[in-house]
């Protein structure tokens, strides 16, 4: 079998494996149009209902709002520890290194119901002096969302680094850059990709976590995947099907958005 045959075999089953993974996101398209009030495909009878409800209820907009707050916030402030600490880790050229590494990254080995009930009695206590800042407060799972993500986001940033080649910075602290200089003027700009994939991480990792939100919330804060919790359990809304759509809609366009960005980015350096 020659290369050309074991690429097209390779791309074969690629597609097989993307299907058999896809196929069950796309049942849910067709149970969000059903024009009954539970979860069913639609018999002959397609409707907008489900999609209007969204619309009309101030439980899924309020959610969503809270949604976009949190992984914003976690987005941001995770990004920047997860480029801080890379860099750092990087500069730093030591065995100590590893060991940072370590403790950092414990959070990712840790099973997260057990995250979970640390965060939760975390926050209990701190509720107990600053009530406006620990359990059921969106301050309090912002910090929660923040401990889980970092450790990808340090994951994303060392690969990213791995790739830049060191004597970029040896040549700019040559020619007299100062440290700062060199960091703000030469290795992040060429961070860019990494950094932006790190942030996009971090904010996904933030829109979907539901294990610790259970726990650090009660009534007060109420994000998008409690709330689909809730419609699942409770009376199997078919507004959840509606908002499966849309979620994956929105995915779909950021993921094709992320790949033609890297093109460009790819054809920007062979130019």
């Amino acid at each position: 079998m020659n290369s050309h045959e074991t690429r097209g075999t390779s791309r074969l089953f690629a597609v097989i494996a993307m299907i058999f993974m896809v196929f069950p996101l796309l049942a849910v398209i067709p149970v969000s149009f059903t024009a009954k009030r539970f979860l069913s495909m639609p018999n002959g009878h397609w409707s907008l209902r489900h999609y209007e409800a969204l619309l009309d209820s101030p439980e899924w907009l309020s959610s969503l709002g809270q949604s976009a707050l949190v992984a914003t916030a976690t987005c941001i402030i995770a990004t920047a520890l997860a480029v801080s600490f890379s860099l750092g880790i990087w500069y730093l050229r030591s065995r100590l290194a590893t060991l940072l590494i370590g403790l950092v990254l414990l959070p990712m080995a840790i099973p997260p119901m057990i995250s979970a009930m640390v965060l939760y009695f975390m926050e209990t206590t701190v509720s107990r002096f600053a009530p406006g800042l620990g359990y059921d407060t969106l301050f309090g799972l912002t910090i929660a969302h923040i401990v889980m993500v970092v450790p990808y986001g340090v994951v994303t940033m060392l690969v990213a680094l791995s790739q830049l080649d060191r004597r970029i910075e040896l040549a700019a602290r040559n020619l007299g850059a100062s440290l700062s200089q060199t960091t703000f003027m030469v290795v992040l700009p060429n961070l860019k990709l990494g950094i932006a994939s790190t942030a996009l991480l971090c904010f996904a990792l933030s829109w979907e976590e539901i294990a610790v939100t259970l726990f650090v919330t009660s009534t007060e804060v109420n994000t998008l995947p409690r709330q689909i919790w809730s419609g699942l359990r409770d009376n199997i809304d078919p507004a959840v099907a509606a908002i499966s759509v849309l979620l994956i809609g929105v995915t779909l366009v950021t993921l094709v958005g992320r790949m033609l960005a890297q093109r460009y980015a790819a054809r920007q350096l062979q130019e």
